[in-house]
């Protein structure tokens, strides 16, 4: 018997299922509906457009409608929007050029995605101001510079989208500015981590403004929290996104989290025959079982599949997400994984920090990682990862990202064995070091400490020794009075240090 799927919203989660739902079932009926005019679009791609590295428009949209219906057989409704769901009668009601219509289901999947958050500021109407969610919020920010030729633009928002905004304009040759109303951007990292970001801004000309916010706006002018005023000649708002769950709220639908659509292990709503999938869904993190929102296309596309796979009776269930990502600013990419000290309150957790190279030092291009695990300090679960440098970073975090879904232990990094030739990689990879480093401090053998503990060390009178050479010592900076003992001559000189002090390389 023929089915009728309706499929609400296109892009990662519901083109995923709709496509992945047409293989496994070659007969049924799949309309989706999309209020946008196109229903398949690389949404992260959209900033790297604004500076060129994208040359092309039509590289963002991904596959084509025409290319959908041939291939797919789907029945694609694009600038056509959903406006109410009736479960009971299992009907939704949508507007098409200003006309209304209706369409019955037997099975109904939300993908409506997430939404901007637009900040309240008093004159902001005053100001030219765009988000960054779509190609038509795209094509108004490039018909804006090409009509306007604006010197100047203000980031409202420290954010994965905001930050690859800041930096695709800065290359365009606007001055920018980016504000940010946390102590420190990116907020996923961990504080030390999140010190390389403030610092790649910096040092390519993005002035970055944290712990701030604006408070008002007067022609182009912005004043912030602070009491600086900056000159702008427009504004991106990204300071982050909230689910679009107001069909869902219409239909009676349960919503959690921040209005985020509560879905079971199948993806099944509080409404019989209505499941949902994508940013607006409510998603169990899979290393803490929290509650969580995880508006990245990765998990969406999963999604998509699974749901897919589940309505065409294949036993398949949501196993959580644990939020590993990626972004590059200029020349450096910064990586996560799991979940960072903030979300790990009341957790027994040890941290290391790693340093080391993406391939051997020896081999020419050679650049720098540092690498940041979490750990459960008696068990030695992986709780998460952090990353930084040039190159590399995306394959260690992927790896230890791996080992998390795998169930592995700190402990366990040590046998991971990973592709190594001189240009790839080390014969002791620097996954396997953060390994071994673990081991040392679970059997004791060493005991770190962290970098906030510092000041609390030099008040009890502990001596920090620098054991690098003078080299590392003058490129990477060092602790204020620290006494500088180079390692290779550590057994001739520790003599020299106290006794009845504690001692800190």
């Amino acid at each position: 018997m023929q089915k009728k799927v309706i499929v609400i919203g296109g892009v990662a989660g519901g083109m995923s299922f709709a496509t992945r739902y047409r293989r496994l079932n070659i007969q049924d009926h799949i309309i989706v509906f999309e209020k946008g005019p196109y229903v398949s679009f690389a949404n992260c791609g959209l900033p790297y457009f604004m500076s060129g590295e994208i040359p092309s428009r039509s590289r963002l949209l991904v596959v084509k409608e025409p290319d959908l219906v041939a291939r797919f057989r789907l029945d694609i409704r694009s600038n056509t929007e959903v406006v109410s769901i009736d479960p009971t009668v299992k009907e939704v009601t949508y507007v098409k050029d200003g006309v209304t219509g209706k369409e019955s289901y037997d099975e109904l999947v939300l993908s409506p995605g997430a939404k901007p958050i637009v900040p309240e500021i008093p004159g902001m109407d005053f100001m030219p101001h765009f988000e960054l969610r779509n190609i038509s919020n795209l094509d108004n920010v490039m018909k804006f510079m090409k009509e306007k030729t604006p010197q100047s633009v203000v980031i409202v928002g420290g954010g994965y989208i905001g930050l690859e905004v800041a930096e695709n304009l800065k290359k365009k040759g606007l001055h920018v500015s980016v504000i940010e109303k946390a102590s420190y951007v990116m907020s996923v990292l961990d504080p030390e981590m999140a010190s390389f970001v403030t610092e790649v801004l910096v040092k390519n000309g993005i002035d970055v403004y944290t712990s701030n916010e604006i408070v008002s706006i007067q022609s182009n002018s912005i004043t912030l929290q602070s009491g600086k005023t900056l000159q702008a000649d427009f504004l991106i708002l990204s300071i982050g996104v909230t689910p679009e769950s107001s069909l869902a709220n219409q239909a009676g639908i349960q919503t959690g989290l921040r209005g985020g659509i509560v879905v079971d292990e199948h993806y099944q709503t509080s409404q019989s025959n209505i499941y949902a999938v994508g940013d607006a869904i409510v998603v169990k993190h899979q290393i803490s079982g929290a509650d969580s929102l995880v508006p990245l296309a990765s998990p969406a596309n999963r999604q998509g599949r699974q749901l897919a796979d589940h309505l065409s009776g294949l036993k398949v269930t949501n196993k959580g997400s644990i939020g590993t990502a990626i972004v590059r600013l200029f020349d450096q990419s910064f990586a996560v994984t799991g979940l960072n000290e903030r979300q790990l309150k009341g957790v027994d957790y040890r941290v290391l920090h790693v340093h080391g190279y993406d391939h051997v030092s020896y081999f020419p291009g050679a650049t720098t990682i540092d690498l940041k695990v979490i750990y459960h300090a008696k068990t030695g679960q992986l709780l998460g990862a952090q990353a930084v440098g040039e190159k590399g970073v995306d394959k260690r975090i992927d790896v230890i990202a791996t080992a998390i879904k795998g169930g592995l232990s700190v402990t366990d990094l040590q046998e991971l064995e990973l592709t190594y030739a001189p240009p790839f990689g080390s014969a002791k990879d620097i996954v396997n070091i953060a390994g071994y480093v673990a081991q040392n401090t679970m059997l004791e053998i060493t005991r770190p400490i962290a970098w906030h503990e510092v000041d609390a060390w030099k008040s009890k009178g502990a001596i920090f020794v620098d054991t690098r050479t003078v080299m590392e010592r003058m490129a990477y900076g060092h602790i204020e009075g620290d006494v500088h003992l180079e390692l290779d001559t550590l057994l001739e000189n520790h003599t020299s240090l106290p006794k009845d002090r504690p001692i800190i390389t």
